[in-house]
């Protein structure tokens, strides 16, 4: 498998050691072979570790489809988080929901789009990156024509409204693809760079989704809302993004998937443990972002934002914007003081965040719980980027096989993602229940707490211990 997810913070990835880059290549035309260009948009012999390649054409053509990918997986993570936002307004169009239900519809999307992520990365390889692209873009459009449909009528059955919310879950895979494609088209010393930039405007598609749909859905609306503009409004850029991926970007024949390496990580004990911290970190920040909206409406009922013209938006995208802005910062901190200590830190500050919400929600003081829900997301962020920068030194610490650390690495970072993308699905159900059963989220909330003391206490006694055994800063 090739590397799925790594974040704006993975500063060095696993293929940063390659030895075969530090030569420097004969200048003969063997060494530096002319790139083909084939019809359908195919490209032969692309090799971004040559350097006189690279200069004369590979980094234009890099930059080119980097620049198409973000704006796909954009659009991707738009598209997995709109029911967020929209099941806050579903009461007030007519739709008679259960609490149960309306965090069914929340967290349907990360349980599909998790799922999907896996065999995502292998479509790359398989179809071509500029291909499927085209696709995956493509497949945006009918959880977004079906969200408009489904909720222009209030009759809507639940259980249609639970199949497009899963189908939302194609912006969730979206990630995997776009993360895979990049990492073909860039030498590994800019591979962190480019798949920074890939990761951080698609992240921000939560942000701006939670941001803009409150604000469109008023537009015009006397007396109802206009809900199926929260989904037809991303039509037209859904096809901009069709359209720039089959005119502008490119298949690499030179993409290969690794299944060897997949499933020799697979049985690495190290990638279980590493899944299980990430569902910690980028878990808590998918899963917090995409049901804080709902949080915010039913714990301040009569707080009703800022109003822009005659919109009124709620302050709930700020948690998804921190966190995206907060993930590269875990990586610089991890490469300074070791991505287990900024870990320990990310997950202690995440605890702290939780309870000091449950001990502050008496007072019912929007601005705490605002800012107590911050902290959270900002450590969340970090906490992801550091997570992330432990793999490749743990992989190359435990490699004993013949299969390569780097390889092995690379397909960890696609299989963690996955794994850690679950988090959207079970913190949303949790909250549910905890309302449902108990009538408040307080409960689940401290069952939060509780899992961030033992994430952290892994996370000590696993890698500060192999830290000091080794001699290594993990």
């Amino acid at each position: 498998m090739t590397v799925t997810d790594p974040r704006p913070e993975t500063a060095t990835p696993p293929a940063a050691a390659t030895t075969n880059a530090a030569r420097p290549a004969a200048p003969t035309e063997a060494a530096t072979p002319e790139l083909i260009h084939r019809p359908g948009r195919w490209i032969d012999n692309w090799n971004p570790e040559n350097a006189q390649q690279w200069a004369e054409k590979g980094k234009a053509i890099a930059a080119r489809n980097l620049r198409w990918s973000i704006f796909a997986e954009f659009l991707g993570f738009v598209v997995w988080q709109l029911w967020s936002v929209v099941v806050v307004s579903l009461p007030a169009a007519g739709f008679q929901l259960s609490t149960g239900e309306i965090f069914w519809l929340i967290s349907m999307p990360s349980l599909v789009g998790a799922t999907l992520r896996i065999p995502y990365t292998f479509m790359v390889p398989r179809f071509g990156g500029r291909n499927w692209t085209i696709v995956s873009a493509g497949l945006l459009l009918i959880p977004t024509i079906g969200l408009a449909i489904a909720v222009s009528n209030p009759q809507t059955p639940f259980g249609v409204l639970l199949l497009i919310a899963a189908l939302a879950g194609f912006g969730g895979g979206n990630f995997a693809s776009s993360m895979a494609n990049i990492t073909f088209f860039y030498p590994a010393a800019q591979k962190g760079y480019a798949l920074g930039l890939n990761a951080a405007g698609g992240n921000l598609g939560a942000s701006v989704a939670q941001f803009l749909v409150p604000i469109v859905i008023t537009v015009g609306a006397a007396a109802t809302l206009n809900l199926p503009l929260a989904g037809l409004i991303w039509v037209p850029l859904i096809l901009v993004a069709m359209a720039g991926a089959y005119f502008r970007m490119d298949n690499l024949s030179a993409a290969k998937a690794d299944i060897a390496a997949s499933l020799a990580a697979l049985k690495e004990p190290h990638l279980w443990i590493l899944a299980v911290l990430y569902i910690g970190t980028f878990g808590s920040f998918i899963g917090f972002a995409g049901v804080f909206p709902k949080l915010l409406a039913d714990t301040f009922p009569d707080f009703k934002g800022f109003t822009i013209g005659t919109a009124t938006v709620t302050l709930a995208f700020l948690g998804a914007l921190v966190g995206s802005l907060a993930r590269p910062y875990g990586g610089k901190l991890a490469d300074r003081f070791g991505g287990t200590r900024i870990t320990i830190g990310a997950f202690t500050a995440m605890g702290l965040g939780i309870l000091s919400v449950v001990l502050t929600l008496p007072l019912q003081n929007f601005a705490i719980f605002l800012l107590c829900f911050l902290v959270l997301f900002a450590a969340a962020g970090i906490g992801n980027g550091s997570t992330y920068r432990m793999i490749p030194t743990i992989f190359a610490l435990r490699a004993k096989d013949g299969v390569g650390a780097q390889r092995k690495a690379a397909a960890a970072l696609g299989l963690i993602s996955a794994i850690g993308a679950y988090g959207g699905f079970f913190i949303p159900q949790l909250l549910g229940l905890s309302k449902t059963s108990f009538g408040s989220y307080v409960p689940a909330l401290t069952w939060f707490i509780g899992a961030y003391v033992v994430f952290l206490a892994i996370t000590a006694g696993v890698y500060l211990t192999m830290s000091k055994k080794t001699g290594t800063r993990i």
